[in-house]
């Protein structure tokens, strides 16, 4: 199809398109956070939106028949906060030279730091000339809605090359992951760890063990709405107590629970049969990955912390089979417990061509100093043997 037969359209809202129609646009390996479901339940609770900072503005490639072909989760930013892509000095910079940085235009997954398609296209249409209206698209709206700057946040690496075709820029990032090297159990898991981290995490699951928490995991098939507000609530104290405001409500997190409940697995841990302390993974069987995302306790009990997002989550997937635990971003403390650094990349382009360049160089430096950590970290890997290594 000549792409003069094609057409772009921004949707305020997913309620717009029919849920297949979203759907279908995912590839099989396309992972949970792209879903309709888990999508619309951040607008329908107002988690996002133009009250919060994040303008939904979802870019559609359609047929002369208004039939999806193609499409971008998009967000038109007021800030940047819960991108996990630090860009606070560039927003800096441009108030500093009487230039407006917000708002942006932001292709991600809020408050979610995870690798995934980003230009949508259903299975039978022309991929790559899709995925180039798209990125033409993004362009177009920044340009004509006097915005500063495009960002696409941890595409998938064979998204990368139409991007930087584009004139984007990539970015280098830093996460942490572990991975099964077909481990039947915790111990085996252990056995491939140098001395020190074995030692320092059987320490820390000993400290635990002297408080007598006992722990439930849930599937999310069968956690009830009691289940979710506890775990709501524990969420919810570990940002009151870092002084700060929870991304997600409660409403959204019962929403996702009833609405997607196969991708959804709970760890709550109890003392004396109460409930003190929870956490949530999100798991998607068909890719065998699972995802660290929220974790919160009413107590504090030393070491809980490593126990019940780490520990317990990693004897998880031994369970399941499951071969990849995203931990989530930032953390060199996680190497500690077994996760190796993994690089990732973002797509950064400038409106401005003067910051365009300055940014340019920028990332130029910061992709030196990024190999660096990076050789670093590896220089202390936990892993006794290089041949476990994914």
């Amino acid at each position: 199809m000549k792409q003069d037969a094609l057409q772009l359209r921004v949707i305020q809202s997913l309620s717009e398109i029919a849920e297949d129609d979203w759907n279908a646009l995912l590839c099989p390996d396309a992972g949970p956070f792209l879903k309709y479901a888990f999508l619309s339940a951040l607008e329908k609770t107002e988690c996002v939106g133009a009250n919060t900072g994040w303008q939904v503005a979802h870019l559609l490639v359609e047929d002369s028949k208004s039939r999806l072909l193609g499409a971008m989760p998009l967000y038109l930013k007021q800030h940047s906060y819960g991108e996990f892509v630090f860009d606070w000095g560039w927003a800096q910079a441009y108030e500093q030279n009487n230039m407006s940085y917000y708002p942006k235009a932001l292709s991600a997954i809020p408050f979610t730091p995870v690798r995934g398609p980003r230009l949508l296209v259903t299975e039978n249409a022309d991929k790559r000339s899709i995925q180039e209206i798209l990125v033409k698209g993004l362009k177009s709206l920044v340009n004509q809605n006097a915005l500063s700057s495009a960002h696409v946040l941890f595409p998938e690496m064979s998204e990368l090359d139409e991007l930087r075709r584009q004139g984007f820029m990539l970015r280098d990032s830093v996460q942490f992951h572990w991975y099964n090297a077909g481990y039947q159990n915790f111990e085996q898991f252990l056995a491939h760890l140098t001395m020190k981290r074995r030692k320092n995490i059987r320490r820390e699951r000993a400290a635990v063990e002297d408080y007598r928490i006992s722990y439930r995991h849930i599937p999310g098939s069968i956690a009830t709405s009691d289940d979710w507000a506890f775990f709501y609530r524990c969420y919810e104290n570990t940002y009151i107590e870092h002084r700060s405001s929870p991304y997600l409500t409660e409403d959204c997190i019962q929403l996702l629970g009833s609405s997607m409940p196969e991708n959804f697995h709970l760890i709550i841990a109890a003392q004396n049969d109460k409930p003190i302390a929870s956490s949530l993974l999100v798991v998607d069987h068909l890719t065998s990955k699972a995802y660290g995302r929220y974790w919160g306790a009413i107590e504090h009990i030393p070491c809980l912390h490593f126990e019940l997002a780490y520990y317990q989550a990693i004897e998880y997937c031994i369970k399941e089979g499951i071969e990849i635990f995203e931990g989530g971003a930032q953390g060199e403390h996680k190497m500690a417990r077994g996760f190796l650094p993994t690089a990732l990349q973002s797509a950064h382009w400038i409106e401005d061509p003067g910051f365009s360049n300055a940014v340019k160089r920028f990332l130029e430096r910061e992709h030196e100093g990024m190999a660096a950590y990076v050789e670093e970290l590896e220089q202390h890997i936990p892993l006794k043997s290089s041949k476990v290594l994914p």
